[in-house]
């Protein structure tokens, strides 16, 4: 045979062996890694024989503390507070003129609805009336209230006494089914990061009861309230006070205004009043809840329950802020000093008055009231309203461009008041 030819066929049978061997090794391998993912599947997805008997899952006891401050303060208060409903009567007709004339949008039915829904907490039983403290908002245009009791029941009201500047208000109920009433602790004996509770009706009574836990944010804050019981923005606005409050994270929502918030001793420290849910710029906030300090609130309900009312001295003045004077009048009509650029222009003084007997004059710049520097009518009125009849206060003031100091003495209240005074 050629050498040639002899190579040739070997070479050929080297190459028909290798694939053949190549194949078949392929062919082991595939059944291999196939055998080995059909393990794994059937492993992995392999229901255990005996899976569908009924399984063992069990409750344990609870070993979690129920007994703790929170809950023990929580249940030495829940019973004496309350949810409060504030009724109106509807409103009949379209709005039309009837055929003899009379507007029917200005005709009652006689038929009352609830308008609003708030809280509010027992701290008072005498001669078999129990007192409810609550917000002046909550009660404000009611035609009628009614108080639910934590127990479900559901009693009338009577309207005691409201007072707007500080947004309180005082009910009254029969004590027969009230075993419950709070204490109150100091306000003032409080400090920020202490824990704290509110507890009220959060959206109505549908969520009576409800408690919140939280801390207080801080212990004084000091927001302007427009005597309407308005939130108040402005600066310049005559018709707003400056208020203290406490400041928490607790959660506070449309309802929450006239309950509790409570330390850990189950005392009431301060009567939830509003929240904070945006700033000026729209920007949501979260956990800015104020609450008024329960040292003003006793100062306030003892004056309602005993007059109705709040009785506050008065200066006899009409006044404006000297931000809302321009520049040329504070220096020509007024004369003021350009180092004085904030304060109170009285722009009437009742003849009579305590202010006009204390010798002030139309024109004069108010600065100071005692030690407190008043920037606008709302710190004038603020500081007047700490005072009682009786007192004497020291403003500082200019005249002519001229500082001075008048003793006056606090003998007329607010009753007898001019249009847009103090």
């Amino acid at each position: 045979m050629d050498e040639n030819k002899f190579r040739r066929r070997f070479w050929i049978k080297v190459v028909i062996v290798g694939l053949l061997a190549g194949i078949i090794g392929g062919g082991i391998s595939m059944l291999a890694v196939n055998a080995w993912t059909n393990h794994e599947q059937n492993t992995v997805t392999k229901v255990p024989n005996g899976s569908t008997k009924p399984g063992g899952a069990s409750v344990q006891d609870n070993k979690a503390q129920l007994k703790n401050p929170s809950t023990q303060a929580y249940n030495s208060m829940k019973d004496s507070v309350v949810s409060v409903i504030n009724k109106q009567r509807v409103q009949s007709g379209n709005g039309v003129f009837d055929m003899f004339g009379a507007d029917s949008s200005s005709s009652n039915s006689g038929k009352l609805q609830t308008a609003s829904e708030g809280s509010g907490v027992i701290y008072k039983k005498h001669d078999g009336i129990a007192y409810v403290v609550t917000n002046n908002h909550v009660v404000s245009g009611s035609n009628a209230l009614e108080v639910i009791l934590s127990n479900g029941r559901k009693v009338s009201a009577g309207l005691v006494g409201t007072d707007a500047t500080t947004d309180l208000a005082v009910l009254k109920i029969s004590a027969k089914d009230v075993h419950t009433v709070a204490k109150f602790g100091n306000s003032n004996d409080i400090t920020a990061g202490q824990d704290v509770l509110a507890i009220g009706s959060p959206m109505g009574s549908e969520y009576a009861n409800t408690v919140t836990k939280g801390i207080i944010s801080a212990k004084k804050r000091t927001l302007k309230v427009s005597t309407n019981g308005d939130s108040d923005s402005s600066s310049d606005s005559s018709n707003s006070t400056t208020t203290n409050v406490i400041q928490t994270d607790a959660a506070i929502n449309a309802g929450n205004s006239g309950g509790p918030l409570i330390n850990m001793a189950g005392q009431v420290i301060g009567i939830n009043s509003m929240k904070l849910s945006s700033n000026g710029e729209g920007s949501s906030v979260e956990g800015m809840g104020f609450s008024i300090p329960s040292n003003e609130v006793v100062r306030i309900i003892n004056q309602l329950v005993a007059h109705g009312k709040v009785v506050r001295p008065t200066l006899g003045v009409a006044m404006i802020n000297l931000s809302n004077v321009t520049t040329d009048s504070q220096k020509q009509v007024l004369k003021l000093p350009s180092s004085v650029n904030t304060g109170v222009v009285l722009m009437k003084v009742k003849s009579g008055s305590d202010a006009a007997n204390a010798g002030l004059k139309k024109y004069d710049v108010v600065t100071k009231l005692d030690n407190t520097k008043v920037q606008g009518t709302g710190d004038l009125k603020s500081a007047l309203y700490k005072y009682k009849i009786g007192q004497t206060i020291k403003l500082t003031y200019y005249r002519s461009g001229n500082q001075h100091v008048a003793t006056v003495k606090l003998t007329q209240t607010a009753s007898s008041k001019v249009e847009n005074q103090d």
